[in-house]
């Protein structure tokens, strides 16, 4: 059978509630015989290998966004971070997990809940460790150091056609420097605005499988969205949508909590 890259790497350490490494047991679980065994296993409850292969739904080959990495500071586009294998068992996870449906999209929470209304996270919103079969794919990012300082909190968004997000620069006191954005699913266009000068547009591809990387001045200085649409255009070619599930990687600003005065 064939076995999932990233869910069959060698043994270790695994991010999250089990840093620190204190229970063998979890940790032998997820990187020993006994996690891919049972991963093997639930990619079968999961017709992984059943599953309709979903075409890049983009230009081919895809675009490079070379324009856009050269004109904004610290914006990384990496093509193919996860292979086909582990692109199909990561969504056909992700829909086993209880959607909420308190936005226009649909979403899930893990590590702590973000307030998109009141645009804040504090202890209280605090929900739980990352479950384990979102930490195969923190600790790589972790270890290829794409995330120095570590990750907490983890959003997974589903855009159907039309739907998209406003032009925004996440959450500052909230979220540490890094944000990390992987897309399974249909491609899209993301567009970056600079927020000093909101002529300057850059139009970045991200393709099925793709990952983005924002820190310093494409974290901070430059705002990005999706437009809410069911097309995107590159070149002239005009590109229907499909449904795409975005993972957003970040760590959060806890900060110093006074205490009441008497």
């Amino acid at each position: 059978m064939q076995q999932l890259e990233l869910l069959t790497s060698s043994s270790h350490q695994f991010p999250g509630s089990q840093s620190s490494l204190e229970n063998q047991e979890t940790v032998d679980i997820i990187h020993g015989s006994q996690y891919t065994e049972d991963h093997i296993s639930e990619t079968g409850q999961l017709d992984l290998f059943t599953l309709p292969h979903q075409q890049s739904s983009g230009p081919q080959p895809s675009p490079e966004n070379q324009e856009a990495v050269d004109v904004i500071h610290g914006l990384q586009y990496i093509e193919n971070y996860i292979n086909e294998a582990d692109h199909r068992w990561f969504l056909g996870r992700i829909d086993k997990q209880q959607w909420l449906g308190d936005l226009k999209r649909r979403v899930q929470h893990y590590g702590f809940k973000y307030d998109y209304r009141a645009r804040r996270v504090n202890r209280d919103m605090h929900i739980g460790e990352l479950p384990q079969w979102l930490g195969v794919l923190v600790y790589k990012l972790e270890k290829e150091g794409y995330m120095p300082e570590g990750t907490d909190q983890v959003i997974v968004n589903e855009y159907q056609p039309g739907q998209g997000i406003s032009s925004h620069i996440d959450c500052e006191p909230c979220f540490k420097d890094t944000i990390i954005s992987l897309s399974l699913g249909s491609d899209c266009i993301m567009n970056f605005t600079n927020k000093f000068d909101k002529t300057k547009k850059i139009p970045v591809w991200l393709a099925q499988r793709s990952l983005v990387v924002l820190s310093g001045e494409a974290r901070h200085d430059w705002l990005h969205g999706i437009p809410a649409r069911r097309w995107d255009e590159w070149e002239g070619q005009k590109y229907e949508r499909q449904r795409r599930v975005s993972l957003t990687f970040r760590k959060v600003i806890i900060k110093n909590e006074k205490t009441p005065q008497k």
